[in-house]
């Protein structure tokens, strides 16, 4: 497995206008939004995700800002941590052309791999 670059970043956030504004003021464009769910994106393309209190999807995302490494084969990256000893809290995930799985650090940090489907 080789991480190719920190491509996605997830947080929960007690409050999703405040949080738009901020994301705003520095610089970031807005992509979208869905429910309780805000999507923003840098000018290389990375994304940052605030997901608000009434996202059910997201309530695992409890240890701060959830950091997704970039890999070319999250099934591969995935076994290969396994194998590692890493634990990974559900199934690989797909939606809108890309594949996540998480796991969590030795803190208990949830982190992410992620990857084009």
């Amino acid at each position: 497995m080789e991480v190719q670059g920190l491509s996605w970043m997830g947080v929960r956030v007690s409050d999703l206008e405040a949080t738009r504004s901020f994301f705003e003021k520095l610089g970031l464009e807005h992509r979208h939004s869905e429910g309780e769910m805000i999507a923003f994106g840098a000018k290389n393309g990375d994304t940052v995700e605030a997901f608000g209190p009434g996202d059910e999807d997201h309530r695992h995302f409890d240890s701060g800002p959830v950091v997704g490494f970039e890999v070319d084969d999250v099934e591969a990256a995935r076994r290969e941590l396994e194998s590692a000893g890493v634990e990974f809290t559900g199934a690989i995930e797909r939606g809108g052309g890309m594949r996540w799985a998480h796991f969590r650090g030795p803190d208990g940090i949830l982190f992410e791999l992620t990857g084009r489907d």
